[in-house]
């Protein structure tokens, strides 16, 4: 495989990718420019929760059918989305500084956002060392079911429902953000296919 088609540098010139499109999104009339910061949080926080669905959801087919490369895929999804969750909280920070001139540090979900975080690091870090798979699917399936609890049950201060973008009228702003969650997935996608590879050969 060469250098340019390899699954690590197609992720990174994905980013940067990403990085220039969030420097063109459209403006919105009460945060200006600062509101491509919530584009590419946004896009990225999601792409994180579709990481965590899809790794819960390999999980349950591996451990119903008992097929090795849904146990793969399951891992190696579950290592993604942590890495995903992780580095959105510097987005949702700097877009929290941006956009309303300080850290709102114990917003509800933002303060879950970031105990799921470390619990999530631990717990990939403690599954990879285990290497068992039928437990890395299983554990995969809980801290999504957990997950998605945890967030429907908690408050909306800087989060309102439903979602500002989505509900704008806006369709420039929609297609835009629209088009960074699909980069943002793509970039996972080939994160995925570098943690697949690491897997050793049966």
């Amino acid at each position: 495989m060469s250098k340019l088609k390899s699954p690590i540098t197609l992720f990174f010139i994905t980013i940067v990718l990403i990085a220039l499109l969030a420097l063109l999104g459209p403006e919105e009339q009460s945060l200006g420019s600062n509101v491509r910061i919530v584009y590419l949080h946004g896009a990225w926080v999601l792409s994180a929760e579709l990481a965590f669905l899809l790794a819960g959801i390999a999980g349950l087919l591996a451990l119903t059918t008992r097929r090795q490369s849904l146990h793969n895929w399951s891992a190696a999804l579950g290592r993604t989305s942590i890495v995903f969750w992780v580095m959105y909280l510097p987005l949702s920070l700097w877009a929290m500084q941006a956009n309303w001139n300080g850290l709102f540090l114990a917003e509800p979900r933002f303060r879950l956002a970031l105990i799921f975080a470390v619990t999530g690091v631990l717990l990939q870090v403690g599954l990879w060392l285990v290497n068992i798979d039928w437990v890395t699917s299983l554990a995969n399936v809980i801290f999504i079911v957990v997950l998605r609890v945890a967030f429907a049950t908690a408050d909306n201060v800087m989060h309102p429902p439903p979602s500002p973008i989505f509900n704008s009228g806006n369709y420039a702003i929609i297609g835009f953000f629209v088009a960074m969650i699909l980069l943002s997935m793509l970039a996972a996608f080939f994160l995925t296919q570098v943690f697949l590879s690491l897997k050793p050969k049966e």
